[in-house]
């Protein structure tokens, strides 16, 4: 037995567990189900954007100020903003996120751990909050979606993200690293159902069980790496009480942690037991969505947070030129591609590595042979690239869709050898002069393929 909707068609058991969690609202959550989703976007808040117009935007999202519901949703693929990481496409339920690590959080620099973390929608939204100075391991354990993770971090352009593809497991040595692990736990993906027809399809009881005795595996390996009184923030997108209130009350069972209330002025998020918070799509305007957070009681860290100062290695003047001067970062090599990373951290990656698979850190800016060197594509997506140091050619849509395409560009009488590609002052990537066109230097496998 299933119950039809205009898009859907619903799980009897799924349906008769949801009648006793909504207590008399089930018919309005049914009802939400055979809507189409909200389409929402964040904006990238060092990139500043213009291409979001009134007339597209339809509202904001309550608890994110960089979050914008769109009124319809356009064809991101062919917007040359969304390649330049001006914004990321997120549901805005789990923009709250946000919300949560700017209440838990003070001005002090913080080493955070986003555990599960493709395909990046909460890492960039983490990156954006973080206060100045924090650095942030971004991780997959599955490398394809590793892959998509590296290039989402490369777009949004910061230089304290670090991408790692590891098991959860693989933390376990780095007793105390972090101030704050996030675990956006992998799940049934209840709440996704009107959006992805695969988490209906293979919804079952059975993968119900598996989901949550995999969530207590995850958050027992990196448990370790919490440093005392530090936050665990855990969150799924499924409304399953044995993937949501049943973990948090087992982790307070299990562990020396106390729940923490996230104080918030919106009636329409459900609160649970342990301080949970629930998001339904007929209450709220986003998707379902999960979330709670833990501290860790108190006890000994052995990863020493402080790094010690290091000999700065000198990379090309014209390189340097191009990096904002009040930031302050250590230059690294890996054969011949020569690479930036915040300067206060570079001892505590330097230990990282020793336990972790490193995938992509800071900003990769260029690959130098002797006097030569060839720029590298996430230098122009750098949130503090020195534009004024850069020769900048603006594009109007058509030629930047081609170069997104890795099509060929003509001149357009641009000076200079490099050149710093651009759409309404948003960095697209590099070209290079050869006078009466200019190379394609965009990456062959983020190319556009479509019309």
């Amino acid at each position: 037995m299933v119950l039809e909707n205009k898009h859907i068609s619903l799980p009897e058991a799924f349906c008769k567990r949801m009648e006793r969690l909504l207590n008399g609202e089930f018919e309005d959550f049914n009802s939400a189900l055979s809507e189409l989703s909200p389409v929402s976007v964040r904006m990238n808040p060092l990139k500043k954007m213009t291409q979001f117009e009134s007339a597209e935007i339809d509202d904001k999202v309550e608890w994110c100020s960089d979050g914008f519901y769109l009124k319809q949703r356009p064809i991101f693929t062919l917007d040359p903003c969304f390649h330049g990481g001006a914004y990321y496409v997120q549901e805005a339920s789990s923009m709250f996120l946000g919300y949560v690590l700017r209440q838990i959080t003070d001005q002090q620099p913080l080493r955070v751990l986003d555990l599960c973390a493709s395909p990046g929608g909460k890492t960039t939204l983490t990156a954006s909050v973080l206060p100045e100075g924090s650095l942030l391991i971004a991780n997959e354990v599955i490398q394809s979606r590793a892959a998509i993770l590296k290039e989402n971090v490369i777009r949004w352009g910061y230089d304290n993200i670090v991408v790692s593809n590891n098991d959860p497991a693989d933390f376990r040595p780095l007793n105390g690293a972090f101030d704050i692990v996030i675990v956006d736990a992998p799940c049934s993906g209840e709440g996704m159902f009107r959006k992805e027809r695969k988490a209906l399809e293979e919804w079952s009881e059975q993968n119900l069980a598996l989901c949550a005795a995999r969530q207590k595996r995850i958050l027992a390996d990196v448990w370790d790496s919490l440093k005392p009184d530090g936050f665990l923030i855990y969150s799924t997108c499924t409304y399953n009480p044995e993937e949501n209130e049943l973990i948090t009350e087992w982790l307070l069972n299990n562990y020396d942690c106390k729940s923490v209330s996230v104080e918030h002025p919106y009636k329409t998020i459900t609160p649970t037991a342990d301080n949970g918070y629930r998001f339904y799509p007929h209450k709220t305007r986003g998707e379902g969505f999960f979330i709670t957070v833990v501290q860790k009681g108190e006890g000994k860290v052995t990863i020493e947070k402080k790094s010690k100062k290091t000999p700065k290695i000198a990379m090309p003047k014209e390189l340097a030129a191009m990096i904002n001067p009040t930031v302050e970062t250590d230059t690294y090599f890996k054969g011949n591609m020569c690479g930036i990373l915040p300067a206060a951290h570079t001892d505590f990656l330097k230990e990282l590595e020793k336990h972790l698979k490193i995938t992509y850190k800071g900003c990769e800016m260029a690959e130098i042979f002797g006097n030569k060197y060839k720029l590298l594509h996430p230098l122009a997506l750098y949130v503090h690239l020195n534009k004024s140091a850069c020769n900048v050619l603006p594009l109007q849509l058509s030629d930047a869709l081609k170069y997104l395409r890795k099509e060929e560009i003509t001149a357009n009488n641009a000076k200079g050898d490099w050149i710093l590609l651009t759409f309404n002052d948003i960095a697209l990537g590099w070209a290079k002069n050869i006078g009466n066109r200019l190379n394609n230097y965009f990456p062959k496998e983020w190319r556009i393929r479509m019309s």
